[in-house]
């Protein structure tokens, strides 16, 4: 957690991620969103800009979800959750019925969250995305695309006036994963049909394959990815 508090401070310092009188939310889903979340609540204790701290989940409405070890953990460290439910899931697997589901869950899943943020006065998101997230994103939109392109660390969403920032961009998900059980921080089963069995993974996978044969391979994508300006990343 020191190393990882070390690259959100510099991080959101380099970026001017987050500015005094702030209201930051965090979508939790999963491993890297609830690290993000008690990294963040720490860096409270001494960050020089003095910003309020909330947690949102956006139920899909999959059924089987349990979020109590979540809201157990936001009680103890007094940290505001709030879980905003949503019929998403029927939507896309139902009444659409769509072969690769992902792209519209998401979009679907963004607007609730914005929609939500809106409503409770919250102007910055923060998204638990980190270097690996970075390359996966680099090769998804490369071969299933044909672009050049990944998330940049900071965006502005003019339409709905909110910040979007990426604080773990510098992060490892090793490191992530390390702390998370150091930690015992409670993570969220994602109940949907398809997870693991995504592009995404097949990304992950390629990318472990790639380093098992040359264990340069992420840090040379990273360094492709930085000399490129519309990246700007600066690993």
């Amino acid at each position: 957690m020191k190393r990882l508090l070390g690259i959100l401070r510099k991080t959101t310092t380099d970026y001017e991620m987050i500015k005094d009188g702030d209201r930051v939310a965090v979508g939790i889903s999963g491993k890297d969103s609830i690290t993000l979340l008690y990294a963040l609540h720490l860096y409270q204790k001494f960050s020089p800009v003095k910003f309020d701290l909330e947690a949102i989940t956006i139920d899909l409405g999959f059924p089987g979800l349990n979020l109590q070890h979540v809201q157990d953990f936001c009680q103890e460290h007094n940290i505001t959750y709030s879980v905003k439910k949503t019929n998403i899931a029927k939507v896309v697997f139902e009444a659409r019925q769509e072969k690769n589901p992902c792209s519209l869950c998401a979009n679907m899943r963004r607007g609730a969250l914005h929609n939500y943020m809106k409503e409770r006065g919250l102007n910055v998101l923060a998204l638990g995305h980190h270097a690996d997230d970075a390359i996966e994103t680099f090769l998804m939109n490369l071969l299933y695309t044909g672009r050049i392109a990944t998330f940049a660390p900071k965006t502005f969403l003019s339409r709905k006036e909110i910040w979007v920032i990426r604080p773990f961009i510098f992060a490892w998900e090793k490191d992530i994963i390390h702390a998370c059980r150091k930690y015992n921080l409670p993570v969220i089963v994602s109940p949907c049909p398809v997870d693991k069995k995504t592009n995404r993974e097949k990304m992950k996978q390629l990318v472990k394959q790639l380093c098992h044969d040359n264990p340069d391979a992420k840090t040379n994508i990273l360094t492709a990815m930085r000399n490129k300006e519309q990246f700007d990343l600066r690993f």
